[in-house]
């Protein structure tokens, strides 16, 4: 190939990408969807754990809180730990890894923390890109309980934004996943995704409602419950807009159960059975030896319409498919 066309085909093959991924110096790593940005991957050494925020539509609006990361309008400001989309858990080893932001105490022995071991690599691509990055789950005096590999994919497509989550936490040395609802994939949702709340809470209108596979809705019928997926759909800015979580067929303990609350907090958490069962269950805690990783997958969808407009089952028929 001439010298020359070879110059202009790296140039502008970035551009061709529908899928563009890009590390924005040590903080956060940026990801576009034809052409329009979807969200950042926050990793930096001021993350207390990895998240992503904001997640958008296919056109543009955010179906994730703003707070504490920035401030829009309405918005509560409760539980500084939820943030966008993250993953981590409330009682591992008795240290915190949940509710661990600065100035928080932590529940149990402590907090802990996610911290960044390397990102292995970042691909844009024409139909879908991805991120692998590596982390340690370490406690006070930097002692790593676990280490996390975790590859997110994103996918482009004209109306849906899909992504799909797979991490393994390998343990270092025993550790225990502790009985409590504080855990575990999750999403905090923007305001208008809430469930409807008390008249004196300010615009924008809360229009949210959950859905669970089993067709059951709203916190009180969905929130402790085991469900193969569950959906939260509402209106954002007068257009109707959704967010699906799948929870892989090959994951511990399927189905999950939800941690999903009417003021925002959408979760999927197998280790919370003493408040999801009232006790009518043994302890809901799992211990892992070095040698024995474990293994989480889930898709998110975030949809035009309502779960039925949108086909969600039938999407998760599909992903359930899926080697």
């Amino acid at each position: 190939m001439p010298r020359l066309l070879l110059v202009l085909v790296f140039a502008f093959a970035p551009l061709s990408a529908q899928v563009k991924i890009a590390q924005q110096g040590d903080e956060r790593i940026s990801v576009e969807i034809d052409g329009k940005p979807f969200t950042d991957f926050y990793i930096g050494p001021k993350t207390n754990k990895p998240y992503l925020w904001p997640l958008r539509t296919a056109d543009g609006k955010a179906v994730t809180r703003s707070w504490p990361m920035a401030d829009a309008p309405g918005e509560s400001h409760d539980h500084p730990h939820q943030r966008g989309l993250w993953f981590t858990h409330g009682d591992v080893n008795g240290y915190d890894f949940w509710a661990n932001e600065d100035g928080q105490p932590g529940a149990g022995k402590g907090k802990g923390k996610v911290v960044l071991l390397k990102v292995n690599k970042i691909a844009s691509g024409k139909s879908s890109g991805y991120i692998d990055a590596t982390f340690e789950w370490q406690i006070p005096g930097g002692v790593t309980l676990l280490t996390e590999n975790r590859r997110m994919t994103f996918y482009s497509d004209p109306r849906f934004r899909i992504l799909d989550f797979d991490a393994t936490l390998s343990p270092d040395r025993e550790v225990t996943f502790g009985d409590t609802k504080e855990g575990m994939f999750a999403i905090r949702l923007a305001a208008p995704l809430e469930e409807e709340q008390p008249k004196e809470i300010a615009e924008p209108r809360r229009t949210g409602k959950l859905v669970n596979a089993q067709a059951k809705t709203g916190e009180k019928n969905v929130w402790g419950k085991r469900s193969e997926w569950a959906d939260d759909s509402g209106t954002i800015d007068g257009e109707p807009a959704g967010v699906a979580i799948f929870d892989h067929p090959g994951n511990p303990r399927t189905p999950t159960y939800w941690h999903a609350r009417g003021y925002g907090l959408f979760a999927a958490n197998i280790f919370g059975l003493h408040d999801f069962e009232k006790g009518r269950l043994p302890d809901g805690s799992l211990t892992l030896v070095p040698g024995q990783p474990l293994r989480f997958r889930y898709r998110v969808v975030i949809h035009p319409g309502d779960p039925y407009e949108a086909h969600i089952r039938t999407m998760y028929e599909a992903y359930k498919a899926m080697k």
